[in-house]
């Protein structure tokens, strides 16, 4: 049994073919027919060769390049920790190498095995579930620095995160110094997001504690594109319920719009509220009700993070779990509407299209 790890020389041998082969095919540079191509790429997966195994043991200068991964660009939080991270990565002379998982265990842990193969010096990433994440298991045999960024701490990495229980509950507590009982929770699905399911069982603990219903669940995939059918079916199934609590703003966004389709009047009928604090829920009416974050900060403490232990200083302490968020009012949280808190408003349903 090999105890060392893996060679170009074993990936040759195992492809049969030279050395100078196989660093073309790995090196992305010469020809090579698509046979080749398949033995060399299928040897490298078989015996667990990273090509920047091969960068490593010609040359151990620094690359000056630092890896992110974040699920999506299209919730502006992630956009804000990537231009956070990256101001950071500049003033030190670092570079940023960008890549999306989709909210995807198998892009993540390929887009973490690209950013290893390209020899960055270290990684800033969110995962879909850091307590099993592949990716991070990856991350942790190669001993490369790395942080995390709204995760909570896993397989011994630090990480920067929002207390999502905590914030949770206060928006529980928000909901009930309104008057409601019955509310929802609208998510991601939590294999997907284990922020989401985080803040879900932060809010039903704190729900149960002062006398609230057990919210009721309802996960969605990122792109979801039967929303308002969803919505419906809800509300229609759950006619006493007065609020939702989105595990992001990006949702209750879609959310508010949704609701407004089926008839629903906020906070009126329906009370909506974020988590993350975007500025967009500032410009709709009414005024998105949200948990507010510092993704900035988020940013800025994980690459400094990852570059204190490149450039051998002092870790940056870290923000108390209360700082990490504050709840922001807004028009979309109010009082239930008459009829509503006993459930006898009429079922809803979809518009007609006659």
């Amino acid at each position: 049994m090999r105890t060392r790890p893996p060679t170009i020389k074993d990936v040759a041998e195992q492809a049969g073919c030279g050395i100078a082969t196989v660093s073309r095919v790995l090196n992305g540079t010469g020809s090579a027919s698509m046979e080749t191509r398949r033995k060399v790429l299928s040897a490298a997966d078989a015996l667990g060769f990273e090509f920047s195994a091969l960068g490593r043991s010609l040359q151990s200068s620094s690359t000056k390049t630092i890896g992110c991964i974040v699920p999506s660009l299209a919730n502006p939080i992630f956009a804000e920790v990537v231009q956070a991270a990256q101001h950071e990565a500049h003033r030190e002379g670092y570079q940023l190498i960008l890549a999306c998982s989709e909210y995807d265990e198998v892009l993540e842990f390929q887009a973490v095995r690209t950013l290893i193969a390209k020899k960055v010096d270290g990684l800033v990433l969110t995962v879909n579930n850091a307590a099993g994440s592949k990716a991070l298991e990856l991350i942790g045999d190669r001993q490369l620095p790395c942080c995390l960024v709204y995760n909570r701490p896993s397989f011994g990495l630090p990480s920067w995160a929002v207390d999502n229980r905590a914030a949770a509950r206060e928006v529980a507590g928000a909901f009930r110094s309104h008057g409601h009982v019955q509310t929802g929770f609208l998510a991601l699905r939590f294999n997907r997001s284990d922020r989401a399911r985080e803040r879900y069982e932060g809010f039903a603990e704190a729900c149960s504690e002062i006398g609230m219903a057990k919210p009721v669940l309802l996960e969605i995939e990122e792109q979801e594109g039967h929303l308002l059918e969803l919505l419906g079916a809800l509300l229609s199934g759950h006619q006493d319920l007065t609020g939702i609590f989105a595990s992001n703003d990006f949702l209750a966004l879609a959310a508010m719009k949704a609701a407004r389709t089926l008839g629903k009047r906020i906070p009126d009928d329906l009370s909506l509220v974020g988590f993350d604090g975007i500025s967009t829920g500032l410009l709709v009416d009414p005024r998105l009700a949200t948990i507010e974050t510092h993704p900035h900060t988020m940013g800025r403490g994980a690459i400094n993070s990852v570059l204190a232990k490149l450039l051998d200083r002092p870790m940056p302490d870290q923000p108390a779990p209360a700082t990490t968020f504050r709840f922001r009012t807004g028009g979309s949280l109010g009082p239930p509407g008459a009829g509503k808190a006993d459930g006898r408003e009429a079922a809803t349903s979809l518009p007609s299209n006659e």
